[in-house]
């Protein structure tokens, strides 16, 4: 099975908490930086399907860049794909960590959510 994979901002607070929580409860994860190495429309599409979630739960709505796009009032206008191209576009639109296991995906650092589906 291909490792899990844990997409954050080194220099975020709460993906280092919740960096150091997975290696505190020994969940092996393949770390990427999502500033340096950016998540593309197709990756985004997959993980937003697997998630369950709605597609605004990715973008990163606390965000400087977000907040100067005013993308609160223009999201509800956007077509998916557009949206998809948006959040490839700058990895700091993407809502931070993101966790994807082999059949979910997490979005943001919630202990108690993370502790359920990691069984840890």
């Amino acid at each position: 099975m291909k490792e899990n994979l844990f997409l954050c901002y080194p220099r975020c607070s709460t993906c280092r908490k919740a960096q150091r929580w997975l290696e505190e409860h020994g969940v092996k994860v393949e770390v990427r930086d999502i500033k340096e190495d950016k998540p593309d429309a197709d990756e985004l599409r997959a993980w937003h399907e697997r998630s369950g979630l709605p597609l605004k739960r990715f973008f990163n709505t606390s965000g400087l860049k977000y907040k100067e796009l005013q993308l609160k009032d223009k999201l509800p206008a956007m077509s998916e794909e557009e949206q998809y191209g948006l959040l490839a576009s700058d990895g700091m639109l993407v809502k931070r960590p993101l966790f994807i296991g082999g059949d979910f995906v997490l979005v943001g650092f919630r202990e108690k959510e993370w502790q359920e589906r990691l069984g840890c």
